[in-house]
Protein backbone atom coordinates (compact mmCIF):
# COMPACT_ATOMS: atom_id res chain seq x y z
CA UNK A 1 0.00 0.00 0.00
CA UNK A 2 1.71 3.58 -1.20
CA UNK A 3 0.45 6.56 0.67
CA UNK A 4 -1.74 9.02 -1.47
CA UNK A 5 -2.86 11.62 1.07
CA UNK A 6 -0.26 12.09 2.77
CA UNK A 7 0.51 15.77 3.35
CA UNK A 8 3.61 17.86 2.91
CA UNK A 9 3.01 20.96 5.03
CA UNK A 10 5.47 23.91 3.16
CA UNK A 11 4.34 26.27 5.34
CA UNK A 12 6.01 25.14 8.21
CA UNK A 13 10.03 26.78 8.49
CA UNK A 14 10.73 24.91 11.48
CA UNK A 15 9.65 22.35 13.77
CA UNK A 16 9.16 22.04 17.72
CA UNK A 17 10.41 18.86 17.57
CA UNK A 18 13.00 17.69 15.03
CA UNK A 19 14.63 14.82 13.91
CA UNK A 20 18.11 16.74 15.10
CA UNK A 21 17.94 19.59 17.22
CA UNK A 22 21.12 21.34 17.63
CA UNK A 23 23.51 19.09 15.54
CA UNK A 24 26.32 21.00 15.80
CA UNK A 25 28.66 22.30 18.61
CA UNK A 26 30.76 25.50 18.90
CA UNK A 27 33.91 23.23 19.22
CA UNK A 28 32.54 21.32 15.96
CA UNK A 29 31.81 24.69 14.09
CA UNK A 30 35.33 25.69 15.29
CA UNK A 31 36.84 22.97 14.05
CA UNK A 32 35.75 23.36 10.51
CA UNK A 33 36.75 27.24 10.42
CA UNK A 34 39.99 26.44 11.22
CA UNK A 35 40.33 24.46 8.07
CA UNK A 36 38.89 26.70 6.20
CA UNK A 37 40.95 29.57 7.37
CA UNK A 38 44.09 27.09 5.66
CA UNK A 39 42.57 27.15 2.63
CA UNK A 40 43.58 24.01 2.45
CA UNK A 41 40.67 22.51 2.63
CA UNK A 42 40.18 19.23 0.40
CA UNK A 43 41.27 15.81 1.17
CA UNK A 44 44.30 15.40 3.15
CA UNK A 45 45.66 15.79 7.19
CA UNK A 46 42.56 15.65 9.29
CA UNK A 47 41.15 13.03 6.68
CA UNK A 48 44.11 10.80 7.25
CA UNK A 49 43.79 11.86 11.28
CA UNK A 50 40.05 10.71 11.61
CA UNK A 51 40.65 7.73 9.00
CA UNK A 52 43.07 6.49 12.19
CA UNK A 53 41.25 7.49 14.68
CA UNK A 54 37.88 6.03 13.78
CA UNK A 55 39.54 2.55 12.83
CA UNK A 56 41.33 1.96 16.18
CA UNK A 57 38.10 2.93 18.00
CA UNK A 58 35.59 0.56 16.66
CA UNK A 59 38.24 -2.52 16.21
CA UNK A 60 38.61 -2.28 12.88
CA UNK A 61 41.90 -3.07 10.55
CA UNK A 62 41.28 -0.04 7.84
CA UNK A 63 39.14 2.70 7.21
CA UNK A 64 38.34 5.14 4.65
CA UNK A 65 36.75 7.91 4.57
CA UNK A 66 34.39 9.18 1.69
CA UNK A 67 32.03 12.08 0.88
CA UNK A 68 28.87 10.17 2.10
CA UNK A 69 27.85 6.70 3.43
CA UNK A 70 25.88 6.18 0.06
CA UNK A 71 29.72 6.56 -1.81
CA UNK A 72 30.68 3.84 0.86
CA UNK A 73 28.27 1.45 0.24
CA UNK A 74 28.84 1.84 -4.25
CA UNK A 75 32.72 1.60 -3.36
CA UNK A 76 32.34 -1.64 -1.33
CA UNK A 77 30.39 -2.97 -3.90
CA UNK A 78 32.51 -2.26 -6.51
CA UNK A 79 35.82 -3.24 -4.26
CA UNK A 80 33.73 -6.37 -4.06
CA UNK A 81 34.29 -7.14 -7.71
CA UNK A 82 37.33 -5.69 -8.96
CA UNK A 83 39.95 -7.29 -10.97
CA UNK A 84 42.06 -6.99 -8.17
CA UNK A 85 40.32 -8.92 -5.72
CA UNK A 86 41.13 -12.64 -5.73
CA UNK A 87 37.47 -13.73 -4.38
CA UNK A 88 35.55 -11.34 -6.06
CA UNK A 89 31.73 -10.44 -7.37
CA UNK A 90 30.85 -10.92 -10.92
CA UNK A 91 28.10 -9.35 -13.08
CA UNK A 92 25.13 -11.23 -12.73
CA UNK A 93 25.87 -12.93 -8.91
CA UNK A 94 23.15 -13.21 -7.05
CA UNK A 95 23.18 -10.87 -3.89
CA UNK A 96 20.78 -10.75 -0.58
CA UNK A 97 19.54 -7.85 0.51
CA UNK A 98 16.39 -6.90 3.03
CA UNK A 99 13.13 -5.63 1.67
CA UNK A 100 13.38 -2.96 4.46
CA UNK A 101 16.24 -1.06 2.81
CA UNK A 102 17.47 2.79 1.48
CA UNK A 103 18.00 2.90 -1.80
CA UNK A 104 21.70 3.66 -2.06
CA UNK A 105 22.40 -0.26 -0.17
CA UNK A 106 20.34 -0.95 -3.47
CA UNK A 107 21.55 0.39 -6.63
CA UNK A 108 25.39 -0.21 -6.36
CA UNK A 109 24.17 -3.48 -7.16
CA UNK A 110 22.72 -2.93 -9.75
CA UNK A 111 24.22 -0.43 -10.96
CA UNK A 112 27.48 -3.38 -10.91
CA UNK A 113 24.95 -5.85 -12.66
CA UNK A 114 23.96 -8.24 -9.71
CA UNK A 115 21.00 -9.34 -9.12
CA UNK A 116 19.45 -8.30 -6.04
CA UNK A 117 17.01 -11.19 -4.27
CA UNK A 118 14.99 -9.93 -1.27
CA UNK A 119 14.70 -11.14 2.80
CA UNK A 120 11.97 -9.78 5.14
CA UNK A 121 12.69 -8.56 7.98
CA UNK A 122 11.91 -9.32 11.90
CA UNK A 123 8.72 -7.26 12.33
CA UNK A 124 10.30 -6.94 16.50
CA UNK A 125 13.89 -5.72 15.62
CA UNK A 126 13.23 -4.42 12.00
CA UNK A 127 16.08 -6.22 10.85
CA UNK A 128 16.90 -8.98 8.64
CA UNK A 129 15.03 -11.90 9.86
CA UNK A 130 17.79 -14.88 10.03
CA UNK A 131 15.50 -18.05 8.77
CA UNK A 132 14.25 -16.19 5.87
CA UNK A 133 17.85 -15.72 4.69
CA UNK A 134 19.07 -19.04 5.10
CA UNK A 135 16.21 -20.63 3.26
CA UNK A 136 17.15 -18.30 0.64
CA UNK A 137 21.11 -18.94 0.19
CA UNK A 138 21.60 -21.19 -3.09
CA UNK A 139 24.35 -21.61 -5.01
CA UNK A 140 24.21 -18.64 -6.65
CA UNK A 141 24.26 -16.42 -3.83
CA UNK A 142 27.55 -14.68 -3.92
CA UNK A 143 26.81 -11.56 -1.33
CA UNK A 144 24.84 -10.32 1.15
CA UNK A 145 24.03 -6.88 1.32
CA UNK A 146 23.24 -6.41 5.49
CA UNK A 147 21.28 -3.13 6.71
CA UNK A 148 21.87 -2.64 10.45
CA UNK A 149 18.81 -0.97 11.33
CA UNK A 150 18.42 2.23 13.25
CA UNK A 151 21.24 1.17 16.23
CA UNK A 152 20.70 -2.38 16.32
CA UNK A 153 21.30 -5.42 14.60
CA UNK A 154 20.36 -9.24 13.57
CA UNK A 155 22.55 -12.28 15.08
CA UNK A 156 25.90 -11.10 13.29
CA UNK A 157 27.95 -13.63 14.24
CA UNK A 158 25.13 -16.38 13.21
CA UNK A 159 25.33 -14.82 9.90
CA UNK A 160 29.52 -14.39 9.76
CA UNK A 161 29.62 -17.92 10.45
CA UNK A 162 27.06 -18.86 7.91
CA UNK A 163 29.02 -16.15 5.42
CA UNK A 164 32.31 -17.57 5.62
CA UNK A 165 31.11 -21.16 5.36
CA UNK A 166 29.76 -20.76 1.71
CA UNK A 167 32.36 -18.39 0.86
CA UNK A 168 29.65 -15.58 0.95
CA UNK A 169 30.92 -12.06 0.55
CA UNK A 170 29.75 -10.10 3.28
CA UNK A 171 28.84 -6.16 3.15
CA UNK A 172 27.43 -4.84 6.60
CA UNK A 173 25.81 -1.09 5.53
CA UNK A 174 26.24 0.30 9.09
CA UNK A 175 24.93 4.13 8.35
CA UNK A 176 22.20 3.90 11.03
CA UNK A 177 24.42 2.10 13.92
CA UNK A 178 27.81 4.20 13.88
CA UNK A 179 28.47 3.08 18.06
CA UNK A 180 26.49 0.23 18.79
CA UNK A 181 27.73 -3.52 19.56
CA UNK A 182 26.89 -6.82 19.80
CA UNK A 183 28.62 -8.74 22.56
CA UNK A 184 31.11 -5.80 22.90
CA UNK A 185 31.91 -6.28 19.18
CA UNK A 186 31.08 -2.61 17.06
CA UNK A 187 28.54 -3.68 14.02
CA UNK A 188 30.46 -2.68 11.23
CA UNK A 189 33.36 -4.69 11.56
CA UNK A 190 31.77 -8.47 11.28
CA UNK A 191 31.79 -7.98 7.38
CA UNK A 192 34.40 -8.14 4.22
CA UNK A 193 33.35 -4.50 4.14
CA UNK A 194 31.46 -1.85 6.45
CA UNK A 195 29.93 1.51 5.82
CA UNK A 196 29.38 4.32 7.62
CA UNK A 197 27.27 7.53 7.03
CA UNK A 198 27.88 11.00 8.61
CA UNK A 199 24.65 12.63 7.16
CA UNK A 200 23.09 15.42 9.28
CA UNK A 201 20.69 13.35 11.66
CA UNK A 202 22.98 10.57 12.04
CA UNK A 203 25.15 9.21 15.71
CA UNK A 204 27.65 12.08 14.36
CA UNK A 205 27.69 14.52 11.91
CA UNK A 206 29.28 16.46 9.10
CA UNK A 207 26.32 17.60 7.11
CA UNK A 208 27.68 15.09 4.65
CA UNK A 209 30.65 12.08 4.85
CA UNK A 210 30.98 8.49 5.14
CA UNK A 211 33.72 6.06 6.03
CA UNK A 212 34.16 2.37 4.28
CA UNK A 213 36.20 -0.52 6.55
CA UNK A 214 37.66 -3.59 5.81
CA UNK A 215 39.66 -6.10 7.41
CA UNK A 216 42.52 -6.48 4.84
CA UNK A 217 45.40 -5.07 3.27
CA UNK A 218 44.14 -6.24 -0.39
CA UNK A 219 40.69 -4.89 0.00
CA UNK A 220 42.59 -1.42 1.51
CA UNK A 221 44.16 -0.78 -1.72
CA UNK A 222 42.05 -1.48 -3.68
CA UNK A 223 39.24 1.11 -2.28
CA UNK A 224 41.94 3.45 -1.94
CA UNK A 225 42.48 3.38 -5.81
CA UNK A 226 38.79 3.07 -6.43
CA UNK A 227 38.14 6.33 -3.88
CA UNK A 228 39.75 8.63 -6.22
CA UNK A 229 39.69 7.62 -10.25
CA UNK A 230 42.20 4.37 -9.46
CA UNK A 231 44.18 7.48 -9.60
CA UNK A 232 47.84 7.63 -6.74
CA UNK A 233 48.72 11.24 -7.84
CA UNK A 234 45.53 12.73 -5.61
CA UNK A 235 46.71 10.97 -2.48
CA UNK A 236 49.68 12.85 -1.69
CA UNK A 237 49.48 12.86 2.26
CA UNK A 238 49.30 9.34 2.28
CA UNK A 239 52.19 6.99 2.35
CA UNK A 240 50.19 4.72 0.74
CA UNK A 241 50.43 6.06 -2.49
CA UNK A 242 54.32 5.90 -2.82
CA UNK A 243 53.83 1.58 -1.65
CA UNK A 244 51.29 1.23 -4.11
CA UNK A 245 53.52 3.23 -6.85
CA UNK A 246 56.47 1.16 -6.13
CA UNK A 247 53.81 -2.06 -6.59
CA UNK A 248 52.63 -1.09 -9.94
CA UNK A 249 54.11 1.68 -11.79
CA UNK A 250 58.12 1.56 -10.96
CA UNK A 251 58.81 -0.13 -13.90
CA UNK A 252 57.64 2.25 -16.08
CA UNK A 253 59.90 5.13 -15.43
CA UNK A 254 58.63 7.14 -18.40
CA UNK A 255 55.25 7.32 -16.29
CA UNK A 256 54.73 10.74 -14.28
CA UNK A 257 54.68 9.46 -10.95
CA UNK A 258 51.71 12.09 -10.17
CA UNK A 259 49.65 10.79 -12.27
CA UNK A 260 49.96 7.33 -12.19
CA UNK A 261 46.47 5.03 -12.65
CA UNK A 262 46.24 1.18 -11.27
CA UNK A 263 42.48 0.56 -11.46
CA UNK A 264 39.42 2.34 -12.39
CA UNK A 265 38.03 4.26 -9.78
CA UNK A 266 35.28 7.31 -8.79
CA UNK A 267 35.69 10.56 -6.75
CA UNK A 268 34.53 9.97 -3.79
CA UNK A 269 36.81 12.42 -1.92
CA UNK A 270 35.87 13.86 1.43
CA UNK A 271 37.10 17.92 2.43
CA UNK A 272 39.09 18.14 5.40
CA UNK A 273 36.67 20.32 6.91
CA UNK A 274 34.03 17.31 6.53
CA UNK A 275 36.56 15.26 8.47
CA UNK A 276 37.63 17.71 10.82
CA UNK A 277 33.79 18.04 12.08
CA UNK A 278 32.86 14.61 12.08
CA UNK A 279 36.13 13.76 14.39
CA UNK A 280 35.30 16.35 16.69
CA UNK A 281 31.87 15.01 16.69
CA UNK A 282 33.50 11.33 17.01
CA UNK A 283 35.26 11.87 20.42
CA UNK A 284 32.29 12.73 21.34
CA UNK A 285 30.17 9.61 20.25
CA UNK A 286 28.85 7.91 23.60
CA UNK A 287 27.99 10.68 25.41
CA UNK A 288 25.86 11.82 22.83
CA UNK A 289 24.46 7.80 22.32
CA UNK A 290 24.06 7.84 25.84
CA UNK A 291 21.68 10.69 26.02
CA UNK A 292 19.58 9.32 23.13
CA UNK A 293 19.12 6.24 24.79
CA UNK A 294 17.82 8.22 27.57
CA UNK A 295 15.69 10.54 25.88
CA UNK A 296 14.30 7.25 24.24
CA UNK A 297 13.44 5.18 28.03
CA UNK A 298 12.00 8.84 28.51
CA UNK A 299 9.63 9.32 25.37
CA UNK A 300 8.41 5.68 25.84
CA UNK A 301 8.17 6.16 29.54
CA UNK A 302 6.09 9.11 28.92
CA UNK A 303 3.38 7.29 26.69
CA UNK A 304 3.24 3.87 28.40
CA UNK A 305 2.86 5.23 31.69
CA UNK A 306 0.39 7.58 30.93
CA UNK A 307 -3.61 7.15 31.81
CA UNK A 308 -4.00 7.06 27.95
CA UNK A 309 -2.02 3.94 27.27
CA UNK A 310 -4.16 1.36 25.89
CA UNK A 311 -1.33 -0.42 23.13
CA UNK A 312 -1.45 2.26 20.47
CA UNK A 313 1.38 1.82 19.78
CA UNK A 314 5.04 -0.70 19.20
CA UNK A 315 8.15 -0.36 20.17
CA UNK A 316 11.17 -2.50 18.49
CA UNK A 317 12.67 -5.04 20.94
CA UNK A 318 16.05 -4.26 21.73
CA UNK A 319 17.97 -7.89 20.72
CA UNK A 320 20.29 -9.82 23.20
CA UNK A 321 23.68 -9.00 23.72
CA UNK A 322 23.09 -5.47 21.26
CA UNK A 323 24.47 -2.26 23.13
CA UNK A 324 22.10 0.15 21.29
CA UNK A 325 23.26 3.47 19.24
CA UNK A 326 19.74 5.11 18.29
CA UNK A 327 19.77 7.20 15.14
CA UNK A 328 16.32 7.73 15.71
CA UNK A 329 13.09 6.13 17.36
CA UNK A 330 10.79 3.48 15.00
CA UNK A 331 7.32 3.29 16.05
CA UNK A 332 4.39 0.82 14.87
CA UNK A 333 0.74 2.31 15.34
CA UNK A 334 -1.38 -0.87 16.55
CA UNK A 335 -3.41 -2.55 13.55
CA UNK A 336 -6.54 -1.21 14.61
CA UNK A 337 -5.42 2.06 13.55
CA UNK A 338 -3.84 1.24 10.35
CA UNK A 339 -7.02 3.28 8.06
CA UNK A 340 -5.41 6.21 10.42
CA UNK A 341 -2.11 6.22 9.66
CA UNK A 342 -2.09 8.99 6.85
CA UNK A 343 -4.27 11.21 8.97
CA UNK A 344 -1.93 10.63 12.15
CA UNK A 345 0.97 11.28 10.13
CA UNK A 346 -0.15 14.59 8.56
CA UNK A 347 -1.46 15.30 12.33
CA UNK A 348 1.13 14.98 13.76
CA UNK A 349 3.77 17.11 11.47
CA UNK A 350 0.83 19.80 11.50
CA UNK A 351 1.54 19.92 15.31
CA UNK A 352 5.43 20.41 14.49
CA UNK A 353 6.71 17.02 15.35
CA UNK A 354 9.09 15.69 12.38
CA UNK A 355 8.57 12.55 11.30
CA UNK A 356 9.77 9.74 8.53
CA UNK A 357 8.70 6.47 7.10
CA UNK A 358 11.03 3.68 8.36
CA UNK A 359 13.86 3.43 5.94
CA UNK A 360 11.92 3.85 2.93
CA UNK A 361 9.51 1.23 3.45
CA UNK A 362 9.02 -2.34 1.44
CA UNK A 363 11.31 -1.11 -1.45
CA UNK A 364 9.37 -3.48 -3.71
CA UNK A 365 6.95 -1.12 -3.78
CA UNK A 366 8.45 1.88 -4.46
CA UNK A 367 8.57 3.50 -8.89
CA UNK A 368 11.90 2.24 -9.25
CA UNK A 369 11.86 -1.39 -8.23
CA UNK A 370 8.97 -1.74 -11.03
CA UNK A 371 11.37 0.11 -13.55
CA UNK A 372 14.13 -1.79 -12.60
CA UNK A 373 11.90 -5.36 -12.43
CA UNK A 374 13.88 -6.06 -9.27
CA UNK A 375 11.01 -8.86 -7.33
CA UNK A 376 7.56 -9.08 -8.33
CA UNK A 377 6.62 -10.85 -5.19
CA UNK A 378 6.41 -7.78 -3.33
CA UNK A 379 3.49 -9.56 -1.27
CA UNK A 380 6.51 -12.04 0.14
CA UNK A 381 7.63 -9.68 2.45
CA UNK A 382 4.66 -9.73 5.02
CA UNK A 383 6.76 -8.29 7.38
CA UNK A 384 8.43 -5.17 5.16
CA UNK A 385 4.80 -4.35 4.24
CA UNK A 386 3.98 -4.20 8.11
CA UNK A 387 6.24 -1.78 8.53
CA UNK A 388 5.50 0.27 5.59
CA UNK A 389 1.62 0.33 6.56
CA UNK A 390 2.20 1.31 10.48
CA UNK A 391 5.57 2.40 11.01
CA UNK A 392 6.69 5.96 11.38
CA UNK A 393 9.87 7.42 12.72
CA UNK A 394 10.70 10.71 14.62
CA UNK A 395 14.08 11.37 16.09
CA UNK A 396 15.90 11.69 19.39
CA UNK A 397 18.29 14.36 20.41
CA UNK A 398 21.83 14.23 21.69
CA UNK A 399 20.70 16.67 24.24
CA UNK A 400 18.51 15.98 26.76
CA UNK A 401 14.69 16.47 26.03
CA UNK A 402 13.12 18.90 27.68
CA UNK A 403 9.35 18.70 29.76
CA UNK A 404 7.69 20.43 27.05
CA UNK A 405 8.49 18.55 24.25
CA UNK A 406 8.09 15.27 26.21
CA UNK A 407 4.64 16.67 26.50
CA UNK A 408 4.16 17.55 22.83
CA UNK A 409 4.92 14.08 22.19
CA UNK A 410 2.40 12.64 24.87
CA UNK A 411 -0.51 14.71 24.10
CA UNK A 412 -0.04 14.93 20.20
CA UNK A 413 0.10 10.85 19.98
CA UNK A 414 -2.91 10.00 21.70
CA UNK A 415 -4.97 12.16 19.18
CA UNK A 416 -4.71 8.83 17.57
CA UNK A 417 -7.93 7.82 19.49
CA UNK A 418 -10.03 10.93 18.05
CA UNK A 419 -8.85 11.53 14.77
Amino acid sequence: MISRNLKVNNNIKSYDYELLENGFSKEDILAGKKVLSSKKITMGKYTKDFEKSFAKKIGAKYALMVNSGSSANLIATFASGNLLRKNRLKRGDEVLIPALCWPTSLWPLVQFGLKPRFVDIDIDTLNINVEDLIKKISKKTKAIMLINVLGISSDLFRIKNIAQKKKIILIEDNCESLGAKLKNKHLGTFGDFASFSFYYSHQITSGEGGMVTCSTKEDYDILFALRSHGWLGGTRFYKRSLDLYNKYAKKNPSLDPRYIFINSGFNLRPTDIQASIAHTQFKRLESMQKNRDNNRRLIIKKLTTSKKWKNQFKFVNIPKNIKPSWMGLPILISEKFKNKREKFINYLEKKKIETRPIISGNFLNQPAAKLYRLDNNKKDFKNAQTVQDLGFLIGLHIKKITKKQLDLIHDSFFAIDKL
